[in-house]
């Protein structure tokens, strides 16, 4: 039993450690319309060690994809990638017509000042992976920051 204990305590401090590992500032999601059934996720992640951002999930949505959008001479493209990479110490910035997360099949009206959980999950260099617990706000329509 106590060799049990010690397990759990030990990989809870892992996770934990795992989590202080990456820092998320002013994380913030577009406010929805009725009828509307997507919307995008922002944020900047900064991470102290090699890692990369590999999934997304909310309760308030059925699927989270991480997209990139760019130019492409004159077209604008946007596709799902598998995952963004989170180079030690540097910001990652999920902006609009940039790198975002995608909200699919919304569950309900996000609606301005809203509050809307995301757990991000990030990979580090050995493949382990850890969750990142973040509240986002809802923004009018028109933010763009």
């Amino acid at each position: 039993m106590k060799k049990l204990t010690l397990t759990a305590l030990s990989g809870l401090l892992f996770s934990l450690s795992a989590q202080a590992q990456v820092t998320i500032e002013a994380p913030w999601v577009r406010a929805t319309v009725l009828q509307q059934r997507v919307t995008g996720g922002y944020m900047q992640i900064t991470s102290a060690q090699d890692a990369r951002l590999v999934e997304a999930r909310s309760p308030l949505v059925g699927m989270i994809e991480i997209h990139e959008m760019k130019m492409d001479g004159d077209v604008m493209q946007m596709r799902a990638i598998d995952g963004l990479d989170l180079p030690a110490g540097k910001r990652v910035e999920l902006k609009p017509n940039g790198y975002h997360l995608m909200l699919f099949k919304l569950k309900k009206i996000i609606k301005d000042g809203e509050s809307v959980p995301l757990t991000l999950i990030v990979e580090d260099k050995d493949k382990k992976r850890s969750e990142v617990q973040v509240t986002a706000i809802a923004k009018p329509l028109t933010a763009s920051r």
